[in-house]
C-alpha cells in the first residue's frame, strides 16, 4: 500500500496526556497552557481528541515524585479520579490509565475499574504495570521494592483475582423484582474464595459486571518476562521502538509469543509512542524542536534519561560518549531502545539526554503534516503497529496541529475513522467482549 493507498483497515489512535506537555521543557513554550491539575486544561484536550475521533486517551501514572522529576508527573491529579471526571464530560473516547500492581489492593482496583466502566457507559481502560521506581516502596510501609521477577508473579496472580472480582455476577443477576421482593438473584453472584501466593480475596465484589465484561487492558512491558505476560494477559501493548526494523521484530516476536500462550497471533494490538513535531516546513518543525531543547532544564532532562535507563548518569561527563551500562531492571523497554539509538547514532551523552527529554524516550516524527502522516502509513503499512499513542511536546497548540492537520489526512487515505463506528474502548479497538466464565 502507497502513502495515498486505501485499505480496510484502520490504524488506532491513542492520546498520552502529561498536562505539562510530554517535552520536559514544553511548559515553558510561550503559547504553552500547563498543568496536570489543571483540569480545564484536561478537559479540553479530552474534547478536542474526542472531536478528531480518537480512540482512547491514556494518563500515565507513578506513586512517587520529586523536585527534578518531569514537569507532568512531578504533581498530577490522581488518574482513576481523573477518569471518572472526564468520563462525564465525554460521550465516546475511550478512558485508559496506568495503575500498578505493586502498590495497589486488586479488590480496590477492581471496584474503582468496574465504577468507571459503569459511570463512562463501557469506555475504560486499564495499564497494568509492576511499578518501575524504587522510590515507591517507601511511601507504601515498605523497605524495598520487590524484584522485578517477583513483582511480574504479583502482577499475574492480581490480574487473575482482579478478573475474578470482575466476574462476581452474572449478566441479569440484578433483577428489582418488586412483587417477589427479590433484588438479585444468588444463582448469579459468586464467590472468589481466591487464596493464593501474594492475595487472598474472599469476595464477591460489590458491583456488577463492567459493561465491557472486563475493561481493556493495556501492558507495556517489554523485557523477556514482560513480552510473556503481554503475551498471556493484554489486549493492547504500548511500545517505545524507534526504529521500523526494530519495531517489526518486536512485533513479530508478541505475535510468537501470543501463538504460544494459546492465543491468536493477532490478539493484541501494537501501539508505539509517536511525539510529533508539526511545521509548515521540516525547517520549522527542525526550529521548534530546537527551541524546546533551549528551553529544557539540564537537571530535569536527565533525571528522565536517568530513570529510563535505570541508572543516575548525572556525574558523568555530557560531552563523553554513552557508557555501557548494566540491564535496567526498571523501564526495560525505554532502557534497552535508548541504548540501542545511542550506538546507531555514535551519541554523547548529552546528546541522548537531549533526544529523550524531547519525546520523553518515544520517537520523535517532524515535518509537514504530510510527511508525518506519510510515516505514520509506512509503520501501519509495514505491520509493525496496528496504530499510535500520540504525544504532544505542549498544548494545546501541537495537539490542535496533529489533530486537524494530520488526522484529516489520514481519514482521507482511509487509515483512520471519520466517525465513532461503536460505543465501547473494545468496539473502537476491534475487540471482543469477553463473556462470563458461566457462559464459556
Amino acid at each position: 500500500m502507497g502513502a495515498a493507498g486505501v485499505t480496510t483497515a484502520k490504524m488506532h489512535l491513542g492520546l498520552i496526556v502529561l498536562g505539562a506537555g510530554n517535552h520536559v521543557a514544553g511548559w515553558r513554550m510561550p503559547d504553552a497552557q500547563f498543568g496536570s491539575e489543571n483540569f480545564p486544561l484536561l478537559r479540553g484536550i479530552a474534547e478536542a481528541a474526542e472531536r478528531a475521533k480518537l480512540d482512547l486517551l491514556f494518563f500515565a501514572d507513578a506513586v512517587n515524585t520529586g523536585l527534578n522529576a518531569h514537569p507532568g508527573m512531578m504533581v498530577r491529579l490522581e488518574p482513576l479520579t481523573l477518569l471518572a471526571a472526564l468520563a462525564v464530560c465525554t460521550r465516546r473516547i475511550g478512558l485508559a490509565a496506568t495503575v500498578s500492581t505493586t502498590y495497589t489492593e486488586p479488590y480496590n482496583l477492581a471496584r474503582a475499574l468496574a465504577s468507571i466502566d459503569h459511570i463512562s457507559g463501557g469506555r475504560a481502560g486499564w495499564n497494568v504495570v509492576t511499578g518501575s521506581s524504587p522510590d515507591a516502596a517507601a511511601n507504601f510501609s515498605r523497605d524495598k521494592h520487590p524484584p522485578h521477577a517477583e513483582r511480574y508473579a504479583m502482577a499475574e496472580e492480581y490480574l487473575s483475582v482482579v478478573k475474578g472480582l470482575w466476574d462476581s455476577w452474572e449478566e441479569g443477576a440484578i433483577v428489582g423484582d418488586k412483587a417477589r421482593g427479590i433484588f438479585a438473584d444468588p444463582a448469579r453472584m459468586h464467590m472468589l474464595d481466591h487464596a493464593g501466593r501474594f492475595y487472598k480475596v474472599k469476595g464477591p465484589l460489590n458491583i456488577t459486571r463492567p459493561p465491557q465484561g472486563y475493561p481493556v487492558i493495556f501492558q507495556a512491558g517489554a523485557s523477556d518476562v514482560g513480552r510473556d505476560f503481554a503475551a498471556a494477559t493484554a489486549e493492547v501493548v504500548f511500545t517505545v521502538q524507534q526504529d521500523l526494523a526494530e519495531a517489526a521484530a518486536f512485533a513479530e516476536d508478541l505475535r510468537d509469543r501470543c501463538e504460544a500462550a494459546g492465543r491468536p497471533r493477532d490478539a493484541i494490538k501494537i501501539m508505539p509512542g509517536v511525539c510529533p513535531v508539526v511545521g509548515r516546513t521540516e525547517t520549522e518543525a527542525k526550529a521548534r524542536i530546537a527551541e524546546l531543547a533551549s528551553l529544557a532544564d539540564p537537571k530535569a532532562a536527565m533525571k528522565v534519561l536517568s530513570d529510563r535507563l535505570g541508572q543516575d548518569l548525572s556525574q558523568l561527563p555530557l560531552d563523553g560518549p554513552v557508557p555501557e551500562l548494566p540491564p535496567s531492571t526498571m523501564m526495560q523497554g525505554y532502557a534497552a531502545t535508548l541504548a540501542s539509538v545511542a550506538r546507531r547514532h555514535n551519541m554523547t551523552l548529552r546528546e541522548l539526554r537531549d533526544f529523550a527529554a524531547a519525546g520523553s524516550g518515544h520517537r520523535v516524527v517532524h515535518g509537514t503534516p504530510g510527511m508525518i502522516a506519510d510515516d505514520l502509513t509506512e509503520w501501519f503499512a509495514s505491520g509493525a503497529a496496528q496504530g499510535f499513542i500520540v504525544q504532544s511536546t505542549h498544548y494545546p497548540g501541537p495537539l490542535n496541529e496533529f489533530l486537524e492537520q494530520v488526522v484529516p489526512l489520514l481519514v482521507r487515505r482511509g487509515l483512520f475513522r471519520s466517525e465513532y463506528e461503536g460505543v465501547t474502548l473494545r468496539d473502537h479497538l476491534g475487540l471482543a467482549r469477553p463473556e462470563h466464565p458461566s457462559r464459556r
